[in-house]
């Protein structure tokens, strides 16, 4: 793992300051708008909507990505649904390890034999894994310390909690998303976005929104603008319950976001009133709603109502 790492950070020393045009043409050729379709009709492959496929087009978007990531040289890195190659071959310009998981198993085949073709130099350095990121087993070592990826729309949410608590060696993340899930994850208390997903993230990391991304740098061309997430891991806020149980604590409280929290909690507790008494224990009032709370507060409320619940609750 040692030798790993000054690898990365000798290759990082090497092409760290990768961008300017001038640099960029001793390193790999990223994708334009004709590689991906040429790659596309190698391959036979169609975006699926299903999916939430939509390819990066955009040199200049992909090593955006890539520096507002703010990697450290010996940082691996995840990346999930690597699709044609776009960002992959970016990482790669930027001289990091990269694991790339892809559910699609024509493009998880064909992304080795594309950065071969497009950044031989750096193709060692490529790992790829066919596999569904929300069910994974295991990845090969090393272990990632980053996540930086362009995430499909439709699943976005779950995978990448999914990735923060089964993978606790990812120490940062910068993602693009939907615009609207950019705000949802990076949103304050009180606002209008800020609901389960905002909480859940911030269980895991301090979110900010990174950046704006338009949709004329994809093909094919989504109906919605996309936003750049940045997170760095932080210790969880301290509590006797786990973090199933502050998890069941959100989703009650936003499954009823309009309800004061003595009601939306009572399923959990079992009666109105038995809510009451575990928020005023909690130092909460109990009139409060889901939408005013962070996630200091629901941890707190978590570790009063779990005591409440049985095991098999």
């Amino acid at each position: 793992m040692a030798q790993l790492r000054r690898r990365n950070r000798a290759a990082c020393d090497i092409t760290g300051h990768v961008g300017s045009d001038s640099s960029a043409s001793a390193g790999p050729k990223l994708l334009g708008p004709a590689d991906v379709r040429s790659l596309a009709d190698r391959y036979g492959v169609r975006p699926v909507k299903q999916r939430g496929q939509n390819f990066v087009i955009d040199a200049n978007t992909v090593r955006r990505i890539v520096r507002a990531a703010k990697l450290a040289c010996d940082d691996v890195v995840l990346e999930v649904g690597p699709g044609l190659g776009s960002l992959t071959l970016a990482l790669l310009e930027r001289g990091h390890e990269v694991t790339a998981v892809e559910i699609d198993p024509v493009l998880a085949g064909a992304l080795p034999t594309t950065v071969s073709e497009f950044a031989p130099k750096q193709a060692s350095r490529l790992q790829v894994v066919q596999a569904d990121a929300l069910r994974l087993s295991g990845l090969p070592r090393p272990e990632p310390t980053a996540l930086v990826a362009n995430l499909p729309y439709n699943v976005a949410v779950p995978v990448l909690l999914t990735l923060l608590a089964e993978m606790p060696s990812l120490e940062r993340v910068l993602v693009m998303v939907q615009l609207e899930v950019a705000d949802r994850l990076a949103a304050v208390p009180g606002s209008k976005a800020y609901g389960a997903p905002s909480v859940k993230a911030a269980w895991y990391a301090d979110v900010r929104r990174a950046g704006l991304v338009g949709r004329t740098v994809f093909w094919p061309t989504p109906n919605v603008d996309s936003g750049l997430v940045a997170m760095r891991r932080r210790i969880p806020p301290e509590t006797t319950a786990t973090r199933q149980q502050v998890f069941a604590v959100v989703d009650a409280a936003f499954g009823q976001r309009r309800k004061m929290l003595r009601s939306a909690l009572a399923g959990l507790t079992g009666s109105t009133a038995a809510a009451e008494a575990a928020l005023v224990t909690a130092g909460v009032d109990p009139t409060r709603r889901g939408e005013s709370l962070d996630v200091t507060d629901f941890a707190r409320i978590a570790g009063v109502i779990s005591p409440l619940r049985s095991p098999a609750t």
